[in-house]
């Protein structure tokens, strides 16, 4: 029986206990059978959640673009790798086979190669959703350079930051990029970020939008003619299971953003293993997701996992309301889309349009329906089971984390009974555990508790990039010998996970996690702010906004409050990127804080959500007296 393709809920239960009590022989088959390695590895697990220190596959040599792309060649050399579906559907569709693929990875590559890339050398690519996002990705990987993916959406102090942390020696960006009907000048925010990077040498520009742009002397080149003169034989380097592949950065509970480090072999078995499950995939599919490759999700399943598996995966440059709200069902019907794997905020958004813009496409090729980023609510997850998927498309709302790299609990589709708003059962290899406070482990079902995981899996983040202690402090220090995942969860009476929401200050807005350090500290620079918090409330299309208190430093200030609104918003936009406005921005004469001083977030939170029935004793609070007053003025 191979483990690699699970067909049956009688049969996950037999993988899944197998991958528990042998982990390593199971890994073992799973990584031996179905992937190219130039040597095997000397042992298949080395862990030790205390320093943390974990190794896969050590010893073992490889490269992942042969696994993604060279052993395709000979068999499916002429089968489509990537459909690229650009902003307009007036802009044709680009069909991209492996062979195309191999080519232009290679001509990359090799252009990286003449600008001094070398292996372990850091790129930070800041690309719209085009293919020469995925393709930089790859040539990276071709030559052992490690790539750094800054979502296109973020300002340049943001882009700055991750430039300076992982000290990249290039950007790869383009003129500019379309989202729906506006374009956004890419090139400027580039350049306005590498005012304050020193380390970065050269930089690339795809021609997007054939926009004016400055083109620095001695730093930055279009990318085209390079690519024009560059040779289409690349060879791939060869890297140990435990080089780091990418960095990928994931807002903190504190300030500074963390790049979470993963390494190549792991992270390939394991994005490759759960793809194939997660959405049951079969040749002749295809599967599109529609996150950007700027997120973990595009990294693992849109780029990466599909390709191992020889898929043919859909890029999409767009937004899901323009030209108007059919967009994805027109998509979905243009390329008879078998797997479909969006985000809840996606869905409730085109939920409350009108059901015209679903029914007037032929949704019939759906097989698999999936969901991402955060918990699906019970609402959005009918709408999406009614109208998209007719009952016949079972839906896969699947857990995981930028930190774990690959899906963790998740229905398989056609194996086991979905719940709506629950993760499920664990996919194989992973063990989690409930833990009440004081760290005991939680037995039985029907409980709740902090979501850890105790024993490693093969895609699990190995380090914060130059930061070992802040990994081991944000990870594995709440509880001994377990990895925690920031997250509550409770476990039904039959065993399946239903996750809660963050334990911490993150907030979790249309699927992207927001720190509330970094929003706060953005907003605390504005002259009049004396301090903040952000708490997050719940939204009918985002699942949650953010909702801002904000002491000025004059009490009464009397300047227009709706125009300092939106100076705090600005500001927010230029410090952390427009994703994290906030919805509300109500002005107080005071926080709730505790003796210590430190901000009762809990407080704020619940009457940002209009919960005030129990708010605990607020007497011992340093200034009690400021609760009513926030109470009263809450909008």
């Amino acid at each position: 029986m191979s483990n690699y393709h699970i067909k049956h809920l009688e049969e996950y239960y037999q993988v899944y206990r197998k991958s528990v009590r042998e982990p390593e022989n199971f890994w073992a088959e799973v990584a031996e059978e179905h992937f190219m390695w130039r040597k095997k590895w000397d042992k298949v697990l080395q862990w030790d959640f205390k320093k943390p220190e974990i190794k896969w596959f050590d010893g073992a040599q490889l490269n992942i673009t042969e696994n993604c792309i060279d052993r395709h060649l000979v068999t499916k050399g002429d089968k489509t790798a990537i459909i690229f579906e650009p902003n307009s559907p007036d802009e044709a569709a680009r069909h991209i086979t492996y062979s195309d693929l191999h080519e232009r990875v290679c001509k990359m590559a090799n252009v990286l190669k003449s600008k001094g890339i070398k292996k372990g050398d850091r790129v930070c690519i800041y690309l719209p959703m085009i293919p020469e996002l995925a393709v930089s990705l790859l040539a990276c990987a071709r030559i052992g350079a490690i790539h750094s993916v800054v979502f296109a959406g973020f300002s340049s102090k943001a882009l700055a930051s991750r430039i300076n942390d992982s000290e990249c020696k290039m950007v790869i960006t383009s003129d500019g990029s379309y989202r729906g009907a506006k374009t956004i000048d890419l090139k400027g925010i580039v350049d306005n970020g590498l005012e304050s990077c020193a380390t970065v040498e050269s930089v690339l520009v795809v021609n997007r939008i054939d926009a004016e742009i400055n083109m620095k002397t001695g730093r930055d080149e279009w990318l085209q003619p390079l690519l024009d003169e560059a040779s289409v034989h690349c060879a791939p380097e060869i890297m140990e299971a435990e080089d780091p592949l990418f960095i990928l950065y994931t807002s903190g509970s504190t300030g500074k953003p963390k790049g979470m480090v993963h390494t190549t072999g792991g992270y390939m078995v394991y994005s490759a293993y759960t793809f194939k499950n997660v959405f049951q995939y079969h040749d002749g599919d295809v599967y599109w997701c529609t996150a950007d490759i700027g997120w973990i999700t595009g990294h693992s399943y849109i780029v990466y996992g599909p390709l191992a598996n020889g898929a043919t995966t859909v890029m999409f440059e767009g937004v899901p309301h323009y030209p108007d709200f059919g967009r994805f069902w027109e998509i979905v019907e243009k390329h008879k889309v078998n797997q479909f794997y969006t985000a809840p905020t996606a869905i409730r958004a085109l939920g409350k349009q009108n059901i015209e813009f679903v029914e007037k496409h032929d949704l019939s090729s759906l097989k698999v329906l999936g969901s991402v980023g955060e918990p699906i609510n019970e609402e959005a997850w009918h709408w999406y089971n009614d109208n998209v998927g007719k009952h016949k498309s079972p839906i896969v709302d699947t857990w995981w984390q930028t930190e774990t790299g690959g899906v963790m609990i998740t229905p398989l589709p056609y194996v086991t009974p979905t719940k709506p708003t629950y993760a499920t059962l664990p996919f194989p290899g992973i063990q989690p555990a409930l833990l009440d406070e004081s760290g005991e482990e939680i037995k039985g079902n029907q409980v709740d508790g902090r979501l850890c995981i105790k024993f490693p899996w093969p895609s699990i983040a190995r380090t914060i990039w130059g930061d070992h202690q802040r990994y081991k402090d944000t990870y594995f220090s709440a509880f001994e010998n377990m990895y925690f995942t920031g997250d509550g969860a409770l476990r039904d009476e039959v065993g399946y996970y239903r996750i809660t929401g963050r334990v911490d200050d993150v907030i979790i807005v249309s699927g992207h996690n927001l720190g509330t350090a970094p929003i706060e500290d953005a907003i605390n620079e504005h002259p009049a702010v004396a301090e903040s918090a952000i708490v997050g409330f719940p939204h009918d299309v985002k699942g949650n906004a953010l909702y801002g208190y904000v002491t000025l430093k004059e009490t009464g200030e009397s300047r227009n409050q709706d125009n300092l609104r939106k100076e705090i918003n600005q500001v927010i936009t230029d410090r952390v990127g427009a994703i994290a406005k906030l919805d509300k921005i109500q002005f107080t004469n005071g926080l709730p804080k505790t003796r210590s001083g430190k901000i009762m977030r809990r407080i704020l939170r619940k009457i940002a959500s209009k919960d005030i029935s129990n708010l605990g004793d607020t007497s011992t609070l340093l200034n009690p007296e400021c609760v009513q007053e926030i109470m009263d003025g809450v909008l």
